[in-house]
């Protein structure tokens, strides 16, 4: 089956990050370093291994950095070719989006996914197109999108990558509801609730973060009522969008951190490290030395 092709990509950035204050009073939270990059890379190059062409970040105030992370940086550039330190700079290189292929649109006003997500439809345009959360760095080869998008192109519809969370969790993520075996690589969505009540979860398989999605839920967007938070939430519109379209979920095959909080930053941070050959046989007695403490 032939479907259009996932060219595009939405990153929400605009959130303040204020789990992590001080740190986030001037810097973004999506420019945290998680071991050598920010955060925000490690999204746009799951994005780009998945073939997306042109990203579109959703910012808010004081982003500007995000920005200035995927442009040129001539003084930078300049001191290192004087310096023959071209190592470096084939890394700048390797990592600078080519030109025209990244947007950025603001968010005015702290009033959800749903809006955020909303915000970017006249840079979207009428095509399907992918939604990563910049909080959740994932780990996985392929990538999660990558995964997803071999989902779309047998389905067609919208693809939600989703995990397994303990029972007694479940009321802090948005949870999904399945038609077939949950235990499945894929399996029809039916159903979502955003952060249900203790006990009244339709499944313990929560959204991570990585949605594939139909034009339409600009329409339903727009209409959307404030709902769970006081917010206008994805979650709502997603299920409206299901009495009309297909859904299909995807069981993600790696690991996801949350770096959203500071224990899933942290964690990232030591998961990221121990993969890296220069780092990890130095860092590997120094965690021991930790944990004896």
């Amino acid at each position: 089956m032939t479907q259009r092709k996932i060219r595009k990509a939405v990153l929400p950035v605009a959130g303040l990050g204020t789990r992590f204050l001080p740190a986030t009073k001037a810097v973004p939270k999506e420019m945290l370093t998680v071991v050598d990059r920010p955060i925000i890379q490690y999204v746009v190059d799951e994005a780009r291994a998945a073939g997306i062409e042109h990203i579109v970040f959703v910012t808010g105030r004081n982003k500007h950095v995000i920005e200035d992370h995927f442009d040129i940086a001539y003084e930078l550039e300049d001191t290192l070719r004087a310096r023959k330190k071209q190592g470096a700079l084939d890394l700048l290189d390797a990592i600078r989006p080519s030109p025209g292929s990244t947007s950025f649109t603001r968010q005015q006003e702290p009033l959800g996914l749903g809006h955020a997500i909303w915000c970017a439809r006249d840079l979207v345009g009428n095509e399907p197109f992918a939604v990563l959360l910049p909080d959740m760095v994932m780990k996985s080869d392929p990538g999660c999108l990558s995964q997803m998008v071999s989902v779309y192109e047998e389905t067609g519809g919208n693809v939600v990558s989703v995990e397994a969370v303990p029972e007694d969790q479940t009321h802090n993520y948005g949870i999904v509801e399945v038609d077939g075996d949950p235990q499945a690589a894929t399996f029809s969505i039916t159903g979502m609730v955003e952060k249900p009540a203790p006990g009244t979860a339709p499944s313990n398989l929560f959204i991570n973060g990585r949605y594939i999605l139909q034009p339409e839920i600009f329409t339903l967007l727009e209409n959307q009522e404030v709902g769970a938070g006081g917010e206008i939430q994805l979650t709502d519109a997603m299920l409206a969008l299901m009495a009309r379209q297909r859904f299909t979920g995807l069981r993600f095959d790696g690991e996801t951190y949350d770096c959203g909080s500071k224990s899933g930053f942290l964690a990232a941070n030591i998961a990221f490290a121990l993969e890296n050959e220069e780092l990890a046989g130095e860092l590997r007695p120094l965690l021991g030395d930790i944990l004896k403490l």
